[in-house]
Order: C-alpha cells, then structure tokens, then sequence
C-alpha cells in the first residue's frame, strides 16, 4: 500500500500527482466511468424526449436521481467514514453496472411490445436505483482521491481529477450521441455497459485500503449530521457551496440541451452529443493552465467572477440561432464552470479533516445533486411554462443576482486570498 502522506515530489511539479501509483489507476477508472455515465445520460434524455415530446419528462429525469441520492447522502458520507472506501466504491459502481444492464434490456427489441407509459416508468425506475448508488459512490471515490496523495498534493490532484472527469465529459456525450445514430439506443446501452465493467475491474486493481479508524463515541444520527456541522461552521466552504448550488439550479441548461438540438438548432442526436461535449472541451483546457499555475492570489474575486462568467454564457446560450456560435459559447462556460470546480474542490479537501472526508463530500453532493438534478428538474417546468429559450435565459439571469448576493452577504469568501493552504492568505 502506498503510504498516503508519504513525501511529496517539488511543489511546482504539474504532474506531481500522475506520479503516485494509486492515483493514476484511478484516473484511469474515472475516466472510463465517466464516458460511460455521459453516454448514459446523453442517450437517456434523447430516448425519453423522443417518446414524451415533452420538456417536463426531461426534467423528472433529474428528479428521479435526485430525490434518492440526496435523501441517503448523509448516511452514505457516514458509511464511507467508517469502511473501506474503496470497496464502497466498488459496490456503488456494480449497482450502476445493473443500472446500464436493464437500460439496455429495456431498449431491446424484446420490450418493444411494453407500452411508452409502461417503458418510460421502468426507465424512471432504474434511475431512482442509479441516484442511490451514485450517492454512495461519489463521497466514497471523492474521499479515496483524497486518501491516495499527499495532502501537499491536493491542488494538484483536484486539477487532474477535475480534467480528466472534463475530458471524458468531452468523449461521453459525442460518443453517446454518435453511436445512438449508428445503431439506436441498444447500441450505445450496450457499450455503456462495457465500459462500467472496464471501470469496476481498475477500481478492483487500485492497492489501496483506508486505514483503520479508531472508536468513537458518536451515535450513528450524530456521525450522520457531523458533515453539516462541520460545513456550518465553515463560511467560506459554506459560500463556496452555496454558490455553486444556487448558480447550477438556476444557469444549468444542460437539461434542455435535447429540445435546443431537436428544435432550436435543428441539429439531431449526434449535434446533441458536441453541445453536450462543448462545456468540457473548454474544462479541459482551463485544467492544463490551472494544472500548471494552480494557484490563485484572490480565489474568492476569481471564484465570483467565473460563475458570473457562467451566468453569461447561459444568457447568450439561450439567445443564440447559430449552432456553430452555440458551441462556442458553451465552450466559455465549461471554462468558467472548471475555475469554480477547482476552487470548491480545493477548499472542501484542504480545509476537512481526514476522518470526515466522506461526510463532507456527502454534504457537498447534496449541493451538488441538488443544482444539477433538481436544477434539470426546474430547467424543465421553466422550459414547460415558457420555452426553453426563456427558460435558460432567466436562469442567466438569476445566476448573475446569486453571485451579488454571495459576494455582498459572505465577505470571508470575497476576500479569499491564495488558494493553495500552505500559502492561504485573505481567510
């Protein structure tokens, strides 16, 4: 086993990170994940649009894995801090290779004679089971991340996680979207399923087990609600979250990206897959510059600035007729969105002890399922009322209102100095 404070190589090292063993093995196992997830997520809100025609199913999509994954988060972030987080992980990962089995089955010739409103609900089904894995399986990798490195490396460690989440991000969607026009939904279920399988197996290969925890008293309720706590009394990370929340539920327009590429742009499935790449093509690059220089000497303005920046690409998003302009701009925001990624990352691993890693990372994914599965929830009733295209725009719109909010009521987090916590400054 690796040791996971063992000495670091130079601080400055971009690929300080790629050079611990376990660490790169689960790179590996994320991005292969990842592609299968967005191939997954991409094909699904095709599928299920196609048979609807409605923007309100796209957006119970959202609820569906929401709802389960943030009710059992805590409990998860308390589950994770008590066992092997990687045999959590592994778990959690072989429910989502269920998940992708019965999709595929459920879009086999064989379930053809099922009625739509019959199929539909099995596939909402199947997401309710794939947001309670999710729920244990990102506190689980997001804490053994953590666990692999040096603390020294974090920064460094976040910015390759990040960008290879990012670059899968940019494979997955134009994969799900290319192989959805070869050969329909079996296809690309089919593939999804493989590529959980590849993923399960280099999690299995990680050498990796967390070490023992001692005793405590703590009751399970007051071990269950120690990740709340603790983020509560912490305001930067308190804003840090908030921000990223309230921004994503109301700027995400990812939810209605099926109604844009049918209707809008008029660009099929396949234009589908590269709106749905666009934001992480301009996440990776962010990540090689921020890999490089991954400091910042005022986090907390940049942080403001970067999700504004995201509150104006929606904006322009929901006004632009151009597929090719769309793109572009969808690029901007996946840049902006990835300073926000690395910032919160940063802060959240940095600033929490190693014992509470899961149950902080728990917390952070109730904010995070809650932007973006209860925001693609509200993207869709908003798209139902108005359109989508006043829909993402007012998004824009209230996004841009949650960063003055944020930078006027939590002052700690606007004066945020260096992000690297050897250097913090401006706390």
């Amino acid at each position: 086993m690796t040791p996971p404070h063992a000495a670091p190589g130079p601080a400055r090292d971009p690929y300080a990170a790629l050079r611990q063993p376990n660490f790169a093995r689960y790179l590996v196992a994320l991005f292969t994940l990842t592609v299968a997830i967005q191939i997954q997520g991409t094909v699904v809100g095709w599928q299920v649009y196609a048979l609807t025609k409605d923007p309100l199913a796209l957006g119970l999509i959202g609820l569906a894995e929401a709802l389960p994954a943030i009710s059992m988060a805590l409990y998860a972030g308390h589950v994770v801090d008590r066992h092997d987080r990687r045999r959590i992980a592994m778990i959690a990962l072989a429910v989502l290779l269920g998940c992708s089995v019965a999709l595929w089955v459920l879009a086999a010739p064989l379930s053809a004679a099922l009625v739509t409103p019959l199929r539909i609900r099995a596939i909402y089904a199947v997401i309710v089971l794939s947001g309670i894995a999710r729920a244990f399986l990102q506190p689980a990798r997001q804490a053994l991340s953590a666990e692999i490195v040096p603390r020294a490396l974090f920064a460094n460690a976040i910015t390759w996680r990040s960008g290879t989440w990012q670059m899968a991000a940019v494979l997955g969607p134009a994969l799900g979207g290319g192989l959805y026009a070869l050969g329909g939904t079996t296809l690309a279920y089919a593939v999804d399923a493989l590529l959980m399988v590849l993923a399960l197996g280099i999690f299995g290969v990680i050498r990796h087990r967390s070490p023992p925890r001692g005793a405590t008293r703590e009751s399970v309720l007051e071990s269950v609600t120690g990740g709340v706590r603790f983020v509560f009394r912490e305001p930067v990370l308190l804003g840090a979250l908030t921000l990223d929340l309230f921004s994503v539920l109301f700027g995400g327009a990812v939810a209605l990206l099926p109604i844009f590429a049918a209707e809008v742009l008029q660009v099929g499935p396949t234009g589908l897959g590269v709106l749905r790449a666009a934001p992480a093509v301009g996440a990776v690059a962010t990540s090689i510059l921020v890999a490089r220089h991954h400091d910042f000497t005022h986090t907390g303005r940049v942080l403001l600035l970067a999700v504004a920046g995201f509150g104006v690409s929606m904006i322009a998003f929901g006004l632009s007729r151009s597929f090719l302009l769309s793109v572009a701009i969808l690029v901007v925001s996946g840049m902006c969105d990835m300073v926000s990624v690395v910032i919160r990352s940063t802060l959240l691993q940095s600033r929490t002890p190693e014992g509470m890693l899961g149950r902080v990372s728990a917390v952070n994914q109730i904010f995070i399922g809650s932007s973006n599965e209860i925001g693609a929830f509200e993207s869709g009733v908003t798209a139902r009322w108005w359109g989508a295209t006043r829909a993402v725009v007012v998004g824009g719109v209230l996004t841009l209102g949650v960063v003055a909010s944020i930078g006027a009521f939590v002052p700690t987090l606007r004066r945020l100095g260096r992000l690297h916590p050897d250097e913090r400054s401006g706390v």
